[in-house]
């Protein structure tokens, strides 16, 4: 069985700060990487970063500056680090673990969170 659980969501004013967690457990095989989505109502889901499991980061270029992914190995979970937050941040974001080959995030069907809402407004 295989558990991704988002968490650190809420409501903050423009240009503030929000970190959130994504923990990974169980059996999960064939991947490389991990990443963070976003879907705003009325929109498309969209790729906001990934990090696989050399290290390398990549962003959205809506989030680049402001936005920072990174790992904790020994807990098995993955951050965002969002500065600089902007109303049109405003979303449900999810963590999903995946494959990095050639310039591509490849989502794993079966390995999503649950989502967090992420809030930005004054």
């Amino acid at each position: 069985q295989v558990q991704v659980v988002e968490s650190g969501g809420g409501l903050v004013q423009p240009g503030g700060s929000l970190r959130l967690s994504c923990a990974a457990s169980g059996s999960i095989f064939n991947t490389n990487a991990m990443g963070w989505y976003r879907q705003a109502p009325g929109k498309e889901r969209e790729l906001v970063a990934t990090i696989t499991d050399g290290g390398s980061t990549h962003y959205a270029d809506s989030v680049k500056g402001r936005f920072t992914i990174s790992r904790d190995n020994a807990k098995n979970t993955v951050y965002l680090q969002m500065n600089s937050l902007k109303p049109e941040d405003t979303a449900v974001y999810y963590c999903n673990v995946g494959s990095y080959y050639s310039g591509t995030y490849y989502a794993g069907l079966r390995y999503w969170g649950q989502g967090t809402q992420v809030t930005v407004s004054s």
